[in-house]
């Protein structure tokens, strides 16, 4: 066959994806309706891209290649190309490529997953689920460590440190978060270069570095506006993950199984290479 096997996989892996009852209309072609559907099928080629997401223009822009790809179909259609023998064959390989991959999907929808398997799965990993220790954090960034020395100074004079640290941010850090008052968000110790995490979580809540800390970037003077420890995901916020992944464990093991009885009863006979 001239078809490429794995685009056929592909495409069959694409229709599996797709909502045989999308209800959304996005336009109209000699009467035939434009669905989500229609808008899966262009966007393939953008893995992970939300159509929703997207602006106004590029919305537009998706359904004209639908539009294009629902009239192009026809004109195919009205030349016959179905009647045409290698569509045939091809066509074949696909249903039994489709019907393998229906099959293997409600295969797959019927394991059953316990409540006491995932509870035991979770107690004996619970290394799995653990969140690491962070910090909030703001930072300024200078050129030289006097500068840095003369910003800690005015710190320690202000009354309201917060909101004095964060007006010297917008005025004199060089780095790109000094417009946002040096905010950093949260973050954990290996998010950051060693030097500036080192100094950001010794300091407690609400306070600031001292002394300068120098990185490759430069002068930091760090607030910590706040602190999480480490902590273990409790066993809701991770069960679904856990039945998934336990699931396809059982369906990967439960399939083996069934191809290695199939494979014995089965007349085989494989060419020397």
């Amino acid at each position: 066959m001239k078809k490429n096997l794995l685009v056929i996989l592909g495409t069959i892996l694409l229709l599996l994806s797709i909502n045989l009852n999308a209800k959304t209309v996005y336009a109209t072609v000699d009467g035939e309706e434009i669905t989500q559907d229609d808008i899966d099928l262009v966007m393939r080629v953008l893995p992970g891209a939300n159509f929703d997401t997207f602006s106004n223009e590029q919305k537009s822009q998706i359904v004209s290649q639908a539009i294009e790809r629902k009239l192009l179909a026809k004109e195919a259609l009205k030349e016959k190309v179905d009647q045409d023998p290698e569509y045939k064959k091809t066509l074949e390989k696909i249903k039994k490529d489709l019907a393998l991959e229906f099959w293997m999907k409600k295969k797959f929808e019927s394991v059953v997953v316990s409540d006491k398997e995932i509870k035991e799965f979770y107690n004996k990993n619970k290394a799995k689920f653990e969140k690491k220790a962070q910090v909030k954090a703001r930072h300024i960034l200078l050129k030289s460590e006097d500068e840095a020395k003369e910003v800690i100074k005015e710190l320690k004079n202000a009354k309201d440190k917060l909101k004095k640290f964060i007006e010297l941010a917008k005025e004199k850090s060089t780095g790109p978060s000094g417009k946002s008052g040096g905010d950093l968000g949260w973050f954990d110790k290996t998010q950051m270069v060693p030097e500036f995490s080192d100094a950001a979580f010794k300091l407690k809540k609400g306070a600031f570095t001292k002394t300068p800390v120098k990185t490759q970037f430069g002068y930091h003077v760090i607030m910590v506006e706040d602190k999480k420890r480490s902590s273990t995901a409790p066993l809701d916020e991770v069960k679904n993950m856990i039945k998934e992944n336990l699931k396809m464990e059982k369906f990967q093991k439960e399939m083996k199984a069934f191809s290695k009885k199939l494979k014995e009863k089965a007349k085989i006979d494989i060419k020397q290479f």
